[in-house]
């Protein structure tokens, strides 16, 4: 068990905690949350996901990409 220090919360996962099962490429609104004012993908460690879930976003939003629904970059 690793020891939190006292102004770390606890991060729960938003897709098993809202039990969404699927991660759709289509939902932007939903995708622009785990990226960063620079179009990457936010980490594990900072967005609280869980791996299982983090790996089908990160597809879902190289999806949406490829698909000109996000952008890969702002600048």
């Amino acid at each position: 068990m690793v020891k939190k220090s006292l102004f770390e919360k606890e991060k729960y996962c938003h897709f098993c905690v809202n039990g969404i099962k699927e991660i759709d490429y289509k939902n932007t609104e939903l995708l622009r949350r785990y990226t960063s004012s620079y179009g990457k993908i936010v980490p594990r460690r900072k967005s609280g996901v869980c791996s299982k879930h983090q790996r089908k976003l990160a597809t879902a939003i190289k999806r949406s990409r490829y698909m000109a629904l996000l952008p890969y970059t702002t600048r």
